[in-house]
């Protein structure tokens, strides 16, 4: 990675499973009311439920609001640090 690129890390903020506040997104390539795809600097979270919709989405902030029934949180794609690749080497 070049030296004047650094990671933007993210922070996720669930509320009662109804109410997800995500920070340090770069896109959002995909949504329905079920599944919600987000787009982070190594990893695509993928927010599953019911009901759900982008009450807020700024990308040039990198900030992003999802309500509605939150069921699953999934990351696909980790970096190579992740816990996952270093469990199962």
């Amino acid at each position: 990675m070049p030296e004047n690129m650094t990671k933007k890390p993210h922070i996720l903020t669930l509320d009662n499973r109804k109410l997800l506040t995500l920070s340090g997104v770069e896109d959002v390539p995909g949504f329905d009311e079920q599944t919600i795809n987000v787009k982070l600097c190594d990893a695509t979270l993928v927010v599953k439920g019911s009901g759900l919709h982008i009450s807020k989405l700024n990308l040039e902030s990198g900030d992003v609001v999802i309500d509605g029934t939150i069921s699953s949180l999934q990351y696909l794609g980790a970096a190579s640090g992740s816990l996952r690749s270093r469990l199962f080497r």
